[in-house]
């Protein structure tokens, strides 16, 4: 009989991962040497690429049957006396075939914050730096390229973090699964089950193992977008990058902050503020507005009007544009700088505005359905989780309804990294319209993969 390993029982072993002390060497170095762009660039440069590890598979296969009567009676009582030796049967005897003791692992290196990501990346971006001799506008736009370069790293070392975190607990969700195949494998064999049962089972297993191969795609991806960033280019120091990275996301504030010295009536102000070239256009705007004649302007809005008052069929995709046939306001140029600045402006100002409505409004929807998931969803998957093993240790329930159980509460502790990497990358989003930046469009409640698997009896 095959024996079915594992290290500690899938609803209890804690969540880690190996940090390797040459990848605290290749930071540190990363971090006191300029970039290395003449050997990144030269194709001699020798590579020894990180292997590229897979989970063991799943199987198809099913037990063959025993040939007769009396070999299935056989079976049946060696496996039944041997289940019997334990208080709580199958789990039982799987847990101490587990029994062998995890190998040490090194100690950890500090955990690479996003802060000192930043200080690594910015070595390679001179573009972003400051100097004595700018002028205010040149200055302001770097300030505003400063603004993305951080969103863009926030958002890289977010997506890094939580896909690693997600592959952790996809891997525990992979082991929950073949203990439920292996039992069942066992059951067929003693002639308990039938192969149709094994075979869902097998089934369960089987998609666990394609999520879990999956979340590593997107971490490594998460992983080489984060490297690239930071002027990581060698193979094997990128493998080495995942190592350093913290076990979990930061923790969910208690509530949802604009920042400092900001309320809600103050948002759309600040954000108009931190816009580099808005004030200036304002000002412009002005100048070129008081250049004309009110009764100008009042001539170009009646000629508007007119025009839009004639426009055949102005609902359909296909219609004519409104067309303006008085020359003599056309030909004002006084007029259509200030007409052209006004729009410009309007248009501007309206873009920032809502940006700002838009991404105070995600950050806090974001917040509460984290705060939601960590507060209400996950305790009550966890309670649930407490019962059954209650109810299983008393013999109420059975080894099959425990195991479904550790795999809803792993579904659920998934869904909430996801939505606590949702809020994190909206905060990361309205820091940097704070600072000038515009507001991403992508979606933050987008999920690094697809969701756990998490099917049961």
């Amino acid at each position: 009989m095959t024996v079915f390993r594992r290290t500690s029982p899938i609803w209890r072993r804690p969540l880690r991962a190996g940090v390797s002390m040459g990848c605290a060497l290749v930071l540190a170095s990363a971090h006191a040497q300029a970039p290395d762009a003449l050997g990144a660039a030269n194709p001699a440069h020798p590579v020894q690429p990180a292997p590229w590890v897979l989970p063991p598979g799943a199987s198809a296969d099913t037990p063959a049957l025993p040939a007769d009567l009396a070999a299935a009676r056989a079976i049946w009582q060696r496996v039944n006396q041997r289940v019997a030796e334990f208080p709580r049967g199958h789990a039982d005897l799987l847990r101490w075939e587990a029994g062998t003791p995890e190998a040490a692992t090194a100690p950890a290196a500090p955990a690479l914050t996003w802060r000192e990501a930043l200080r690594l990346s910015l070595r390679h971006r001179p573009e972003l730096f400051t100097h004595a001799d700018m002028n205010p506008l040149t200055l302001a736009q770097v300030k505003v390229a400063y603004a993305t370069h951080v969103r863009e790293l926030q958002r890289a070392w977010i997506d890094a973090t939580a896909a690693r975190q997600r592959e952790r607990l996809l891997a525990e969700l992979l082991d929950a699964t073949r203990t439920g195949s292996e039992l069942g494998r066992r059951m067929v064999v003693a002639g308990n089950w039938s192969q149709a049962r094994q075979a869902r089972e097998q089934l369960i297993e089987a998609n666990a193992w394609q999520a879990l191969v999956d979340a590593r795609s997107a971490s490594q991806a998460a992983q080489e977008h984060l490297a690239r960033l930071l002027g990581i280019w060698e193979a094997q120091a990128v493998a080495q990058l995942g190592e350093r990275l913290p076990q979990q996301l930061p923790a969910l504030p208690e509530q949802a902050s604009p920042g400092t010295g900001l309320t809600p009536a103050t948002l759309e102000a600040a954000v108009l503020r931190s816009h580099p070239t808005l004030a200036q256009s304002r000002l412009l705007t002005q100048r070129d507005m008081s250049a004309i004649a009110p009764s100008q302007l009042d001539a170009w809005n009646a000629a508007v009007n007119a025009a839009l008052d004639a426009q055949p069929n102005a609902t359909r995709a296909d219609s004519e544009p409104p067309h303006i046939d008085n020359l003599s306001l056309l030909r004002d140029g006084s007029l259509e700088r200030a007409v052209h600045a006004q729009a410009a402006l309007l248009a501007l100002a309206a873009e920032r505005r809502a940006m700002a409505r838009q991404a105070w409004a995600a950050l806090q929807s974001r917040h509460a359905l984290a705060l939601h998931a960590q507060n209400v969803v996950v305790p009550l998957q966890t309670t649930l989780a407490q019962e059954t093993q209650l109810r299983y240790n008393g013999m109420l329930q059975s080894t099959w309804e425990l195991l479904a159980s550790a795999r809803e509460r792993l579904g659920a502790l998934d869904a909430a990294l996801q939505a606590q990497r949702s809020y994190w990358l909206a905060q990361a989003d309205w820091q940097a319209l704070l600072a000038g930046a515009g507001h991403a469009a992508a979606d933050n409640a987008a999920s690094v993969t697809t969701a756990a698997p998490t099917a049961g009896h």
